[in-house]
């Protein structure tokens, strides 16, 4: 075998009912995670049956709510030792009588491409990989491109899967933008009082008159909270009183990472205006409280479901025009994109954006059932000869 790419088309099921396979390393948080779990939910909802394999997590129950099914095996732990799992996950898929793998990360990939290339080509499963994030190129990295198709959540990374794997055939390509149900991000009163006293009731550094600024992020410097409180600090060297939110800066094991924000918050003399919190499971209602959403990333990012999130609540994104974060905002909200690590440029443009609202768009094109119904065309394109 040449590779999952000469794949023949296998058994159907009762009914056209297909079992379609995610592989992932855990069902913990983040958005690869989300990303599963909502597929799965179009499957069941389709008819089909949705399967995940992985080393199981928290979102579990939430998964197995939706209808799914979940197999623990640790196939996203990187270790010499990970190979073991390829004739266990073989037997999986051959004891579930798979149609169809979809793996969504590096390690699972590998495991899975392997797993695949053993079955007999009679039944044997379509092989399908969705690039999420702009990896270091490697030929470790290089297995996210070896799916018969290949989703990219961005034309970013699509550009960026092309630039770096030039052999790649750009028809097995298929661009699938993440997506949002506008239902959990409804269009929010600016300002929303409540909004903004709900987040004044839980941390009372975002009192006050002035506008609220909010990044939510994991507690990593690549999310660029030290970017958002040297803002912070020149807005208020400005007059204004601002004051600043940092979702998900407080996390498990991530404390001398938030001991060092909080030095610099001193160092700025931003003491009593900022607020570190754990994540909020009301991200909406925390987007209606701001008037300035940030999207600071160091790194780019694969896509920035956060822009799409904002705007649809009504609030304007800063953020710096790199990766997927600067493709969404050149598209929806230009004003709000600023050259990458500008800082001056972020402090006039963050002033502007808070005196005058930008325009916003209307409605947001990248919505969930979108993303959900591009994702199962792209298996049908495998699964049923009638779309070839």
């Amino acid at each position: 075998m040449t590779g999952p790419r000469a794949l023949s088309a296998p058994r159907p099921g009762p009914a056209g009912r297909r079992t379609i396979v995610q592989l992932l390393p855990a069902l913990e948080s983040g958005g690869v995670e989300r990303s599963t779990l909502e597929i799965a939910a179009a499957l069941v909802a389709a008819g089909h049956r949705a399967l995940v394999v992985s080393a199981g997590g928290r979102l579990v129950p939430r998964l197995l709510a939706l209808g799914a099914e979940h197999i623990t095996l640790d196939i996203g732990r990187k270790s010499l030792l990970a190979l073991r799992h390829v004739r266990p996950l073989r037997a999986v898929l051959l004891g579930e009588r798979a149609d169809l793998v979809h793996a969504r990360s590096r390690l699972p990939a590998w495991l899975g491409w392997h797993a695949v290339a053993g079955i007999d080509p009679g039944t044997r499963p379509r092989f399908v990989t969705t690039v999420h994030g702009l990896n270091s190129p490697s030929r470790y990295s290089a297995v996210m491109t070896r799916g018969e198709r290949v989703v990219c959540v961005s034309d970013t990374v699509r550009r960026y899967v092309l630039r770096h794997y030039p052999g790649i055939d750009a028809a097995r390509l298929r661009v699938i933008p993440r997506g949002i149900d506008p239902v959990d991000f409804p269009r929010a009163v600016r300002p929303d009082a409540g909004a903004r006293g709900w987040a004044e009731s839980l941390y009372p550094a975002l009192g006050g008159r002035g506008p609220l600024l909010l990044l939510p992020g994991r507690g990593t410097r690549l999310k660029g909270h030290a970017d958002a409180l040297e803002l912070l600090a020149a807005l208020r060297a400005s007059g204004l009183d601002a004051r600043l939110w940092l979702p998900g800066a407080r996390e498990p094991g991530r404390g001398a990472y938030v001991r060092e924000l909080e030095a610099q918050a001193a160092a700025l003399g931003l003491d009593g205006v900022v607020a570190f919190s754990p994540p909020t499971d009301a991200i909406a209602r925390a987007y209606a409280a701001s008037d300035l959403v940030l999207q600071l990333s160091r790194k780019p990012e694969a896509f920035g479901r956060t822009v799409l999130e904002a705007l649809s609540v009504g609030r304007p994104v800063l953020g710096w025009a790199h990766g997927g974060v600067g493709e969404l905002l050149e598209q929806l909200q230009p004003s709000g994109a600023v050259a990458a690590f500008d800082t001056a440029s972020l402090a006039q443009t963050a002033a502007a954006l808070l005196t005058e609202l930008p325009a916003l768009p209307p409605s947001i094109p990248y919505t969930l059932g979108a993303m959900q119904d591009a994702t199962l065309a792209v298996y049908a394109e495998l699964l049923d000869p009638a779309c070839r």
